[in-house]
């Protein structure tokens, strides 16, 4: 593997020349608890078109193409973000990208090509800037996507010594098989990616920068990432089970695998993504496709951030990761002291959302609530139960971003089949569970596409009407979370979990208590029936003293009294929850 860095590239400030709109601002902390925020994912591209004259490329209609969403479209909106109770946006990553590859576009922002420079079909950094300070008005705050695993297809193996990328298609398909074989994407060698020649290999294959202006598919910036040298140069990673192909080969489509152990690229990312921060006070990075960089990487990039920050005035600045994977135990690998805040919580999105809530219509695979339980048990012995030094000041356990869709997985309603009871269902568990909420856009609107791009709709469609059943219940559960800190601050108990989930009365019931911790004696009860198929009932045995009246703060109705022993009777209807609060 390469590791040296020729020394005509080590990091200094005239490497990373600002754009001439792009002067650092004052930094200010607008955050107090990050678990007051509700976070809602929006990819640019597909929320709202407010400036025509960065839509070139633009192909209505087509998901694998621009659409022309921009940052000027966010900025028109934010009271919409406010009417649906949202506080915080997740945007999708702003630095200019490899155009187009393969006949898909780059919409998403995750084939990084500059990271000096604004994508232009977003806008430039004056326009981020207006949207993240009028974000910063409302009281809002807005966390950026960044990518520090990978580049986009910025450069190819030349394994035959041409010049050029080649394919190649070999065998008949009868007496010898059909084989396939790229230069710009070829499979993994841990000797790295290498010559071929009539006579045999003949070492390691050189790297090839393009040189196509006219979609940006250029040497990368800063100049560190500009050099051979600073990419693993191993192929397209086969096996995720083999460690040194998660952490070396490159991310399938062509994205080359940054060297992120090198120190010169070390610094070379923290002050690329720091200056986006300052450039227009950010407060927070979600940070894509975690797991395929070593943790010595995070153990450098996240203090030297949070330090970066603070001495300007940014504190709790929020860092959580992507690490696209069920199994709890590594994610919270990346919690450890010195990492990350938290993390995109992909253990329970699988054990949870997809097994109790999505088959709801389904008796046959549907799992009972006794896994949500032993999820959240999970969490308390795999997170670091520790705060971060100079991060949110709060213990990553306590903290993991939740989620029900995202961009990356199918749509819940694709899964479902359309089950929309459920899905608001799925919404009451969100906005009631311990952590931090993320709602993907389009969720408000029932959106129901597949796998990517299916699932990357354009919104502006909708009109931005607000009248839909699943749009007012999202509206109702972030106006109940802000009005109860026990929903956003209390510690869990779980009351009430059951494996039925056939036609025994208790099938498909869960209850949890949030009270304590930093809620004081702030209280709320959340009951859910996940059942799709018939009222489910069971006595909960409550901490509340006899006598106490519990009502449901989503729907006015009769209170509820807790019995002798904190005995409480409920009843709930197929698909359906209850809020309790007391009276």
């Amino acid at each position: 593997m390469r590791f040296l860095l020729s020394a005509a590239f080590v990091l200094c400030s005239a490497c990373l020349a600002p754009p001439p709109d792009a002067q650092p601002v004052p930094l200010t902390t607008h955050v107090d608890d990050w678990r007051d925020e509700v976070i809602y994912q929006v990819l640019v591209d597909r929320f709202a078109n407010g400036d025509v004259n960065n839509d070139y490329g633009v192909q209505a209609g087509h998901l694998a193409r621009f659409q022309g969403g921009d940052w000027r479209g966010l900025e028109n909106h934010l009271d919409y973000f406010e009417r649906l109770g949202v506080t915080t946006l997740w945007i999708s990553p702003a630095v200019r990208n490899v155009e187009t590859d393969a006949d898909f576009d780059a919409y998403h922002g995750y084939w990084a090509q500059d990271l000096t420079e604004p994508n232009p079909h977003f806008g430039d950094v004056s326009e981020l800037r207006s949207l993240v300070k009028a974000a910063h008005d409302r009281k809002m705050k807005v966390v950026l996507d960044i990518v520090t695993n990978h580049m986009g297809q910025v450069f190819f193996y030349d394994q035959n010594l041409n010049g050029k990328p080649d394919v190649y298609i070999g065998g008949s398909g009868g007496t010898s098989p059909v084989t396939r074989s790229t230069e710009f994407d070829p499979d993994y060698d841990p000797r790295g990616v290498q010559v071929f020649t009539s006579l045999g290999v003949a070492g390691r294959a050189p790297i090839t920068f393009f040189d196509v202006p006219d979609i940006y598919r250029q040497r990368p910036k800063p100049d560190v990432l500009g050099a051979a040298d600073a990419y693993h140069g191993l192929g397209r990673t086969l096996d995720y089970e083999q460690p040194d192909q998660l952490l070396l080969g490159d991310f399938p489509g062509g994205l080359k695998d940054v060297a992120t152990e090198l120190p010169a690229v070390r610094e070379a990312m923290v002050d690329a993504y720091a200056r986006w921060a300052e450039w227009v006070d950010l407060d927070g990075f979600r940070i894509d496709t975690v797991k395929h960089v070593e943790h010595g990487f995070w153990q450098h990039f996240a203090p030297a951030v949070r330090e970066r920050l603070a001495a300007q005035g940014k504190h709790r600045f929020l860092m959580f990761g992507e690490a696209f994977d069920g199994r709890d135990e590594l994610l919270g690998s990346f919690t450890r002291p010195g990492e990350l805040d938290s993390v995109f919580n992909f253990s329970q999105k699988y054990v949870v959302y997809a097994d109790v809530f999505e088959k709801a219509h389904d008796a046959s695979k549907q799992r009972g609530t006794n896994q949500i339980a032993w999820m959240w048990a999970q969490r308390a012995k795999n997170w670091s139960s520790t705060p971060q030094p100079n991060g949110i000041g709060l213990a990553p356990a306590k903290v993991p971003v939740n989620f029900i869709d995202n961009h990356d997985t199918a749509r819940f309603l694709s899964n479902a089949r359309g089950d929309a009871k459920a899905l608001r269902n799925a919404l009451t568990l969100l906005l009631t569970e311990e952590g931090l909420p993320c709602v993907y856009y389009g969720t408000e609107y029932d959106f129901a596409g597949g796998n990517d791009p299916a699932n990357r709709e354009v919104l502006w469609t909708t009109g931005f009407d607000a009248s839909g059943e699943t749009w007012q219940h999202l509206a109702a559960l972030t106006a109940v979370r802000k009005q109860h800190v026990a929903l956003r601050r209390g510690d869990t108990r779980v009351v009430f979990a059951t494996g039925n989930t056939q036609e025994e009365s208790d099938a498909g019931l869960f209850a949890f208590e949030r009270t304590g911790g930093d809620a004081g004696e702030a209280y709320a009860l959340v009951v859910l029936n996940t059942n799709g198929r018939h009222g489910s009932r069971t006595r909960l045995t409550t901490s509340r003293p006899a006598g106490t009246l519990l009502a449901n703060a989503l729907v006015p109705g009769p209170a509820l009294t807790v019995g002798a022993g904190g005995v409480l009777d409920v009843e709930l209807p197929a698909q359906s929850s209850l809020v309790l609060v007391p009276r």
